[in-house]
């Protein structure tokens, strides 16, 4: 059954040019965002960050969680957390871990020398400082060559295609948002390493608001809460 649920995992945890870090001063004083996700617009999870500053220092913790059932029998487990930490908007550490199913997933990451040392479970090695991990929140994301994956460490070289403009209601909540597409640039991938996500950001605020995505079935993530 596990392979049958195996999904992208790139959101785990856009026509300005910016920085690669450059917005993360800009989330400072966020509290948190929940997201609801839903497959084939079923419920099946949460995904919820948590921004905390301490001194100098950013700590972006992450935890999501969700299961696919049928008829009451759970088909597909899903469980992964990671923190983030950033000095002078600058990523100097990341760590995470996931389970996937009953397989065991892990990121450790440092910033050293003007780079990034990566040990992960798919990619052990280095990356440029203007790479980002590939937690979505940071719209930042919009302008990175490339995102090194939250899930494995692995490098993701990506395209963005800025979409329009669209107004999207979630709930009984209206938001102008800014639509941006996610393709990987290597077109020799295997179809379940692809990347190919719709992420759309507050154009006023740019934090981040839905993100789509079709892998054995609609994948969506939608805003709940932010505070």
């Amino acid at each position: 059954m596990s392979r049958l649920f195996k999904i992208s995992v790139a959101l785990i945890f856009f026509v300005v040019p910016f920085t690669a870090n450059s917005h993360v001063q800009h989330y400072k004083n966020l509290g948190g965002i929940e997201f609801d996700i839903y497959r084939n617009s079923n419920h099946i999870g949460s995904h919820i960050f948590s921004f905390e500053k301490s001194g100098d220092q950013l700590f972006v913790r992450s935890e999501i969680k969700f299961s696919i059932k049928k008829f009451g029998i759970t088909l597909y487990e899903y469980y992964a957390e990671g923190t983030e930490v950033y000095e002078e908007n600058q990523l100097v550490k990341f760590i995470s871990t996931t389970n996937q199913n009953g397989k065991n997933k892990y990121v450790n990451m440092i910033f050293n020398d003007d780079k990034y040392h990566i040990d992960g479970s798919s990619y052990k090695g280095e990356a440029p400082k203007h790479y980002l991990i590939g937690t979505w929140w940071n719209h930042s994301m919009v302008d990175a060559e490339a995102q090194i994956s939250a899930v494995s460490g692995r490098i993701i070289k990506q395209k963005v295609k800025f979409l329009g403009k669209e107004k999207v209601k979630i709930g009984v909540n209206y938001y102008n948002t800014l639509h941006y597409n996610f393709s990987s640039v290597d077109k020799k991938l295997n179809k379940n390493k692809k990347l190919n996500t719709d992420v759309w950001y507050d154009e006023k605020t740019l934090n981040w608001i839905k993100a789509s995505f079709n892998k054995k079935g609609k994948w969506e993530y939608k805003l709940k809460s932010i505070w």
